[in-house]
């Protein structure tokens, strides 16, 4: 289509035209319309190839595409996607074709993004919200994100997820897993503990614990950053061990999650990938599952967030800290 300033539409292409028809030289005719004699010539050798229709705009989307992606490597994308249920680096890793080259299939077959699914069934169940601005701390070990989780407690022999919603009272009363999360800001190295409960004691245990899991690596936590839980807040147990850890101790903004994204992010890659990933037959057999993933999660499984790296990739190769 022409564009507004654009010395000729197609009525203006018709009066050129016209004119040289009646004989009148090209190069006249440009200059009379105020444009190059080369773009007149295209204009007249299309008039007389192809007539009237020859002087309308025509796409500029190329008649081939030699270099595209086979539609069978695509369609082996799209059926990874679908068993999968996981982002472009995992199905890179999986179909060999590039993630990026992955990411412009999806978006051309229109595949809703992986929040907007369900992370069993792959139906489309939400929009998504994004926020533009990010952050991350320079080394590991400035920040680290903590949260709980808290989930459902499958009862032996499976809850509705195998024997289906018509079960309504199936599960009820058995309690809840509590895991209490955390990731490092820098690395996206994740520590989670499955207890009992969310109280302020546990989650001072919990905060001992991943510090000298962290420590193992040969990493520092200087600063822990959570939501404004009770459990957090107005622990006495856990203020305590963060002084005696030498930890600073930081909250986000009431009614602003996404500063403590990351692990809001972990928490939800914990759901998709490891609590709902499938119908597990009890409780047991889903807790026993956790640590397997979390290994998979921190050394082999690659994050966009983090330029397609792996956890471990940067805590080995990450910037050195005052130990």
């Amino acid at each position: 289509m022409s564009h507004g300033n654009a010395r000729l539409t197609p009525v203006g292409r018709l009066t050129m035209v016209q004119r040289i028809a009646a004989g009148r030289p090209v190069a006249h005719v440009a200059s009379e319309m105020g444009i190059s004699r080369t773009s007149a010539w295209k204009w007249w050798r299309r008039y007389r190839a192809e007539g009237l229709a020859g002087l309308i705009d025509r796409p500029s989307v190329a008649h081939s595409h030699p270099r595209r992606t086979s539609p069978c490597r695509e369609t082996r994308v799209l059926i990874a996607r679908m068993l999968t249920r996981r982002g472009a680096l995992t199905i890179a890793a999986k179909t060999g074709v590039p993630a990026s080259t992955v990411g412009r299939i999806l978006v051309r077959r229109q595949v809703p993004a992986l929040c907007d699914v369900d992370p069993i069934t792959g139906v489309l169940i939400r929009g998504s919200r994004r926020s533009p601005n990010r952050y991350e701390h320079p080394y590991p070990g400035a920040l680290l994100h903590i949260d709980v989780k808290k989930i459902g407690r499958i009862p032996d022999g499976g809850g509705w997820r195998v024997h289906g919603r018509s079960e309504q009272a199936r599960g009820r009363g058995i309690g809840y897993d509590y895991l209490h999360t955390a990731i490092d800001d820098h690395s996206r190295f994740a520590f989670v503990e499955r207890c009992d409960d969310e109280k302020g004691t546990t989650a001072a245990v919990v905060l001992r614990r991943a510090v000298a899991h962290y420590a193992k690596l040969g990493v520092r936590i200087e600063a822990i950053i959570s939501d404004n839980a009770f459990a957090y807040r107005r622990s006495r147990e856990l203020a305590a061990t963060c002084a005696e850890l030498g930890i600073q101790q930081r909250f986000i903004q009431p009614a602003h999650p996404w500063t403590n994204g990351k692990v809001e992010r972990l928490n939800r890659t914990l759901a998709t990938e490891w609590a709902y990933s499938r119908a597990w037959t009890s409780n047991t057999e889903r807790a026993n599952a956790l640590q397997p993933w979390l290994d998979y999660y921190n050394l082999e499984r690659p994050h966009s967030g983090i330029g397609g790296q792996r956890p471990i990739d940067r805590i080995n190769n990450g910037p050195g800290q005052n130990i």
